[in-house]
């Protein structure tokens, strides 16, 4: 029997990320339903042809894809089970295409009752921020049988730019997690950096360009350190979300036995930022720890107060492996 091609995609989360990713299939010429707790997250869309749903079910109903883009585990859980949730009005070869970031056990265990379901899942999570959503060059990790992934291609090109298969179901949501961690421990040296530089007298505007350049750069510092040194702080990731991704990463470790020493001195640093400047403060005031302690903002003109993605949009592609 010949596999189903994508007509028809189900967008469930609308939230920072989700709604771009959303607003690119719309752009691509999807047949593009959405649901959101908040149904005015989806005005935009729905004003440029989106159909809503009033639930799981009924969008799982019309769709050949469902996307899930939500904040927690508990969230998609909740989408996926409840009992007018996309688990129930799944048809035969439709595809989840789970782009949170999440538990891999956890998306393993909703992958196994969609397929029970007679659903195929994949998990899809992004990386390369809200920014980067936006136009699209958001890199992708994807995880699941190679023959989904290839039928789902298209849709991950429409959304995405660079995009990676990572193997079984939750090798996405793993390596996603480990980005995620790195990025986290990234931000907190950086403010550590910045702020020791301030104090031996640097300008903020060459430290910046001096470590753009150099071998502590990292894809952390061209954009957050922009934000940071503006004073916006404005990443469009909150505070709450980054603790989640460093706790996920952190739990991961433990339950595979592995030693770490960084992971929970990091989670720590978040949490306390967290209970600072609150769950809905951006991730990157993170750095504001340090300047209360130290009585210095970390400054410098000529910075944005918001990330603005300035490269063209690419084609969406899958990037191979290195060639052994």
């Amino acid at each position: 029997m010949e596999t189903p091609a994508i007509g028809r995609v189900g967008f469930i989360g609308l939230g920072n990320v989700g709604g771009k990713l959303a607003a690119n299939l719309l752009r691509q010429g999807f047949d593009l339903t959405v649901q959101d707790l908040d149904r005015a997250a989806a005005e935009p869309l729905l004003a440029q042809g989106a159909r809503w749903a009033d639930n799981g079910r009924e969008l799982a109903q019309i769709s050949d894809v469902i996307v899930t883009c939500l904040p927690s585990p508990a969230a998609s859980a909740e989408v996926m089970e409840a009992p007018d949730g996309v688990i129930t009005g799944l048809r035969p070869e439709t595809i989840w295409l789970e782009m949170s970031t999440t538990d891999d056990a956890e998306v393993r265990r909703l992958g196994e009752l969609v397929e029970a379901a007679g659903g195929i899942p994949l998990d899809a999570p992004v990386s390369g921020g809200c920014h980067r959503a936006a136009t699209g060059n958001i890199a992708i990790l994807a995880g699941g049988e190679r023959a989904a992934f290839e039928r789902a291609m298209p849709l991950l090109a429409a959304m995405g730019c660079e995009i990676v298969h990572t193997g079984p179901l939750g090798s996405a949501s793993v390596l996603k997690v480990v980005t995620n961690y790195l990025a986290g421990v990234h931000l907190l040296a950086i403010g550590e950096a910045l702020m020791v530089a301030k104090k031996a007298g640097l300008d903020l505007a060459t430290v910046y360009e001096g470590i753009r350049v150099s071998s502590g750069n990292s894809f952390v510092h061209e954009t957050e350190s922009r934000v940071i040194l503006n004073g916006s702080y404005n990443v469009n990731f909150t505070m709450d979300l980054e603790v989640k991704d460093l706790s996920l990463f952190d739990h991961l470790g433990a339950k595979l036995g592995v030693p770490l020493e960084l992971s929970p001195l990091a989670v720590s640093i978040m949490r306390d930022g967290l209970e600072r400047y609150g769950p809905r403060a951006w991730s990157s005031m993170i750095v504001k720890r340090l300047e209360d302690a130290c009585g210095e903002d970390l400054r410098a003109p000529g910075f944005p107060a918001e990330l603005i993605d300035q490269e063209p949009p690419t084609t969406g592609h899958e990037v191979a492996r290195p060639a052994v």
